[in-house]
């Protein structure tokens, strides 16, 4: 009779000593874009919630005359605008477009829109604090640059990847004579 080699039995953990490394690597890379698309879409909807908010109480020193006692300007306003953009207020300057104007009624108010297809046209814009009683129309539009691809694909409206936020308030100016 010969002799008959004994099998050892598969040690199990060796043959599966880099399966994990290999299963991390194929599932990082989606996970890790994955969530630095959610961490930027949130800090859009922060963007847009402060823009919003200064947008409001930037209209309301136009809405009790403050603006025109102060003798305001798109300047001025601008620069009020992003005062109150908390800690985006540091390159707000350069980002935000400011149109401020007397509108005939809330509804269907016909006023110029800056975005022409893929690019943004300020040139149609203005500051106009109107009178007292008269109905304002304050709108702001926030360029921001998006850096997941995947974003930038869904929300940028503009040639240059740039993501435009607009926050719009409408009211009647005060008596404020």
């Amino acid at each position: 009779m010969g002799s008959r080699r004994l099998k050892r039995p598969i040690d199990r953990r060796r043959t599966r000593e880099g399966s994990a490394a290999i299963e991390f690597a194929m599932v990082a890379l989606p996970f890790f874009f994955m969530m630095f698309a959610v961490l930027e879409l949130a800090l859009v909807f922060l963007i847009d919630s402060v823009l919003e908010n200064a947008a409001i109480e930037t209209g309301r020193l136009v809405r009790t005359g403050q603006a025109n006692a102060q003798d305001f300007n798109a300047a001025s306003f601008k620069t009020s605008l992003c005062t109150r953009m908390s800690i985006f207020s540091s390159d707000c300057s350069t980002k935000v477009t400011v149109d401020v104007r007397p509108i005939p009624q809330f509804s269907n108010p016909n006023v110029p829109d800056p975005l022409n297809g893929p690019s943004f046209n300020p040139n149609t814009l203005g500051y106009d604090g109107g009178g007292p009683g008269d109905i304002m129309l304050v709108r702001a539009w926030y360029q921001h640059t998006l850096l997941t691809p995947f974003l930038a694909q869904g929300l940028s409206k503009l040639n240059d990847g740039k993501a435009v936020l607009t926050a719009t308030t409408a009211f009647r100016n005060e008596p404020y004579d």
